[in-house]
């Protein structure tokens, strides 16, 4: 029984110095370097890549329906049988049509269903295309270069998919 405390106690003694370097010290470190003048504008980013950007107004692409409920992420576990899914996406599906001026059965998939994890700024080139005459009125772009911006933010290694974020950054510098 000796042994049993003696080891509890050696591993509480880890547990608590482990807490203080890891869950203290070293983030504290992290900030302090921060504050560095030079680095503080890099440490403060308001923008990610994995993050979809998503603006005011028309002139920017619009990414998947996000599912995510802040601060965690995460798809619904309603399938195509729940009749509120089902209404949720035929809304969606008439949203979207209205707003880029198509009919319902243009809209694409992935234009009304979140992705997985409720987060993904990704979106099909089908879903991009339907989009660029909007955008283009929008930002003043010609639709030829927008579907140029769109061409080089595509991509893919499974599947071809548009990145959203950097072609609504795309959009920004060109316009």
């Amino acid at each position: 029984m000796e042994n049993f405390f003696k080891q509890a106690w050696a591993g509480l003694r880890i547990l608590l110095v482990l807490t203080v370097v890891c869950g203290v010290l070293y983030p504290m470190a992290v900030w302090g370097v921060s504050r560095i003048p030079g680095l503080h504008g890099n440490a403060e980013a308001t923008d990610t890549t994995s993050v979809a950007v998503v603006r005011e107004g028309d002139q920017y692409f619009v990414p998947r329906p996000s599912a995510a409920t802040l601060p965690a992420s995460g798809g619904s576990n309603k399938g195509e049988l729940n009749e509120d899914y089902d209404k949720v996406i035929a809304e969606r599906r008439t949203e979207i049509a209205q707003r880029e001026g198509v009919a319902e059965d243009q809209v694409p998939q992935d234009a009304v269903t979140a992705s997985a994890s409720g987060l993904d700024p990704h979106i099909s080139p089908e879903y991009a295309t339907i989009q660029v005459p909007r955008v283009a009125r929008a930002s003043g772009l010609s639709e030829e270069k927008v579907r140029e911006l769109v061409s080089v933010s595509t991509g893919g290694t499974f599947t071809t998919t548009v990145n959203v974020t950097a072609l609504n950054r795309a959009i920004d510098a060109a316009s």
